[in-house]
């Protein structure tokens, strides 16, 4: 969270960007039944009542308990089961566990959703500026959500044997397979990255400061399902000379043998989504793939994956609002490219990059600090958002992060070489 970001919206804009992140959350679950929103597939994935609830949680905690006089919780059971780690907040229900909160309902949550909203809307006017900022990242916060939502539904269903769609099939506009990737030459030297503005920002997105960049070249699109198949038909998963030794373990611990959510049935690639089981796209970037396979594809393909540094410094000159990005509710998924370099939705792209603080780091006060900042250990950088990310979500120095292992997010990758 940065301190300028009051600066940006009046209170009208910022109560309507409200409103439409909330509603658009709501929507998102709106196929699902009670049943469908209470179990969890992972300890990776949360419920979507969770979702629903731990958003809510969020803003009641940290504006109107905080800074409205008088506020009363709308449950005071509800903070240990919709706390995520805020270690500040005191005890929580263990996050392997939270399918088993059947109770409360669907309904019951919902209402606690729009009984927060409420109350959030009538003291936004005499709310200081303090709690005008902990709005601001509420709202950023659900966003972020709604991506986990989105991926954590397809996860569950695609847990269940008869593999639901939640939504029908978008139509599929034939596109022509791309060629063989092109490359952008890289800026070398001394760059600046990271953020350094008036819009929102995390913080672990700051301070802005220098890289430096050696020579290189970036590829101008992500890899595609059918480059992926290539390899794995040239036998990229039994090969440990592509692997990291620990990636290597995770393959043959796993049985890994293709990305998240594909199969093989009569030599034909199929991949499940959130419109069911469907044909793989050869043409469509891969995804739902981890690091370990990014690293070991890029290896395959005599390349590398880009730094954040020579990502950024690259996609600084591209629209973060362009590209597939989520709009609304239906079928979510990568799509071809239709031409020119893209940087920004589809599949979030792994980088080589650890996630650590920038020079000069320092996380917020309070227990809005824990946001970021703790996390800074053991996992990998992403950088440009996916099919899933809520479109202006993303910009050029937003930092995803996560374990080198994961792959349930739309995860993909784009290569790099030394020049």
């Amino acid at each position: 969270m940065r301190t300028k970001t009051l600066l940006a919206p009046s209170l009208s804009a910022l109560a309507e960007g409200f409103a439409r992140v909330r509603a658009l959350t709501e929507a998102l679950v709106a196929p699902l039944s009670d049943a469908d929103a209470t179990v969890q597939s992972m300890s990776d994935a949360s419920p979507a009542k969770w979702h629903l609830a731990h958003t809510t949680w969020f803003l009641e905690t940290f504006i109107l308990r905080d800074f409205v006089a008088g506020y009363a919780l709308h449950d005071e059971r509800f903070p240990f089961l919709f706390n995520s780690y805020y270690e500040a907040e005191g005890r929580r229900h263990a996050r392997g566990r939270r399918g088993m909160v059947t109770r409360p309902t669907l309904d019951e949550v919902l209402a606690y959703r729009h009984h927060v909203a409420a109350a959030l809307l009538a003291a936004l006017p005499d709310l200081p500026a303090a709690a005008i900022e902990l709005v601001i990242l509420g709202c950023h916060h659900e966003e972020q959500h709604q991506e986990l939502l989105v991926t954590d539904m397809l996860h569950l269903m695609s847990e269940n044997p008869l593999e639901p769609a939640i939504w029908p099939a978008a139509r599929k506009v034939p596109v022509a397979m791309p060629g063989p990737i092109g490359w952008i030459e890289g800026k070398a030297g001394i760059v600046d990255i990271g953020h350094d503005g008036e819009d929102f920002a995390f913080d672990c997105e700051a301070p802005r400061h220098q890289a430096l960049l050696a020579p290189h070249a970036i590829a101008e699109r992500t890899v595609t399902n059918g480059e992926w198949a290539a390899f794995i038909a040239d036998g990229g998963y039994a090969d440990p000379r592509h692997w990291l030794s620990d990636g290597w373990a995770w393959v043959k611990a796993e049985a890994i043998v293709a990305p998240l959510y594909w199969e093989q049935t009569d030599g034909s690639w199929t991949r499940f989504g959130l419109d069911g089981r469907r044909a793989i796209d050869p043409a469509a970037p891969v995804t739902h793939i981890s690091f370990y396979e990014a690293d070991a594809y890029a290896s395959w393909a005599g390349a590398r994956l880009p730094t954040e540094a020579e990502w950024e410094a690259a996609a600084s000159a591209h629209d973060p609002a362009g590209g597939n990005q989520l709009d609304g509710p239906g079928p979510v998924e990568p799509r071809p490219s239709v031409g020119g370099p893209a940087f920004f939705g589809d599949v979030w792209q792994w980088t080589g990059s650890a996630y650590r603080p920038y020079p000069g780091f320092t996380p917020a006060e309070g227990a809005v600090g824990e946001y970021n900042g703790k996390f800074m250990s053991g996992q990998c950088v992403l950088r440009g958002g996916s099919c899933a990310t809520p479109r202006g979500h993303a910009r050029a120095s937003y930092r995803n992060f996560f374990y080198p292992h994961q792959r349930w997010q739309f995860t993909g990758l784009r290569l790099a070489k030394d020049l």
